[in-house]
């Protein structure tokens, strides 16, 4: 990434390491304090996790918390917005991982392989029981691409109460004609949330018949957001252009998004900025800016700056459709000392969510839009532009219309 200027404030970098600290050691004592011995019986939300070390063999498994009842709202990031991000590691670090050792391939063979799909199936919460070959390691895993999950063990057993499955999904998984896109997209267009169709695509649930497989998490989440954002783009590169410049903005978990939107053909770009001491800038006193690009006919390699990019596109690509619009889109994020540790992409696709859903800011032109962006962001125009291909483009198309 380039460093476009020096920011150090030792009092604040000190401050969130302490409390990064403080939480990590405090939730993962506490989940481990509720776990009696190497047994564990809760209502999973329902939520699964498949790791991605060692690929092809990876560790599946479900996310229980020793709890009975309804604990929906712990797998469903959709519904967090507005939470802290010590409310959210709260819950989630209640979340006990049960890891089993299976090939990716080996989705239709093995009790466990055919349990962790039904948790993944259920239309709610479900009671798991399960028995691990120790307790629990004391520590909260954390991801910039998954929600944040408590302590975890090696499964001996695992047996699940009754499973009411959905049926949307369960529909799906019948349908071994139905390759995985396609399943993603329909189950997307039937309402299912973003989340539960990312959780279908983890287990192995969609996709033709012979070629299914466990996906790990961090890849399903991503490969979602990017299966549907470029389902939308198909349609939305058809639509008349915005008619107007509109710019949205949102400040959450001490995250800083404008999201500008510009009269002309698709294009796509969004830019991040990392304060010191944040997920991917812990040990630099500079702040370190990251950028994606796509033009109109799309991209052909994995965004530099991760999933992020791709969850902000299916929130940009769900208003643009909604509109019947296309414009030059171009997102600005400045992620400060406050986001103490990674919480997950759905951070970034849920807040654009709730950025878009307000009403935007209309400029008059790109003058005004940098103007705003000085005012409203901390870091210096110039240092946007310099990391920006978009604006490049557009500042340059407009002094060639001068001309």
């Amino acid at each position: 990434m380039q460093q476009p200027y020096d920011i150090v404030s030792s009092y604040s970098v000190y401050r969130n390491m302490r409390d990064s600290k403080f939480l990590k050691r405090y939730y993962r004592s506490k989940a481990v304090e509720l776990i009696k011995g190497n047994e564990l019986y809760g209502s999973s939300p329902p939520d699964i996790f498949v790791g991605r070390y060692g690929y092809p063999n990876v560790y599946i498994g479900p996310l229980v918390p020793p709890r009975i009842g309804d604990t929906s709202f712990m797998g469903m990031p959709e519904k967090w917005v507005g939470k802290t991000i010590p409310e959210i590691v709260e819950m989630r670090s209640m979340l006990i991982r049960g890891m089993h050792l299976t090939r990716i391939n080996n989705v239709d063979n093995g009790r466990i392989e055919e349990m962790v799909k039904e948790i993944a199936l259920a239309e709610k919460f479900t009671e798991v029981d399960v028995r691990l070959s120790k307790k629990p390691e004391s520590r909260v895993s954390f991801d910039e691409h998954s929600q944040p999950f408590g302590p975890s063990a090696k499964l001996t057993s695992m047996n699940l109460g009754n499973v009411r499955a959905d049926r949307d999904i369960e529909s799906a998984y019948l349908d071994t004609d139905l390759g995985a896109s396609n399943a993603i997209i329909e189950l997307y267009e039937k309402g299912l949330v973003v989340s539960k169709i990312q959780k279908a695509l983890a287990a192995g649930l969609l996709g033709k018949g012979g070629r299914r497989k466990f996906v790990p998490t961090r890849w399903s989440i991503t490969a979602t957001d990017d299966t549907l954002s470029k389902h939308k783009l198909e349609s939305i590169k058809s639509y008349p252009e915005v008619d107007a410049i509109r710019v949205f903005e949102n400040l959450a978990l001490d995250n800083r998004w404008l999201i500008i939107m510009v009269p002309g053909s698709w294009e796509y770009e969004s830019i991040e900025a990392w304060y010191p001491n944040t997920t991917w800038n812990l040990d630099s006193t500079t702040i370190d800016m990251g950028a994606s690009y796509e033009p109109y006919t799309g991209r052909k390699t994995y965004a530099e700056i991760g999933g992020c990019y791709y969850a902000a596109r299916l929130a940009v690509g769900e208003l643009l459709e909604k509109l019947k619009r296309q414009a030059k889109v171009l997102i600005l994020r400045e992620v400060h000392s406050g986001y103490i540790m990674p919480v997950g992409v759905w951070n970034v696709r849920e807040h654009v969510r709730q950025a878009l859903k307000r009403e935007p800011m209309v400029m008059e032109s790109l003058q005004g839009v940098l103007n705003y962006v000085s005012k409203k962001m901390d870091i210096p125009v110039n240092a946007w532009i310099k990391n920006s291909t978009l604006l490049k483009h557009l500042i340059y198309q407009k002094s060639l219309a001068n001309r």
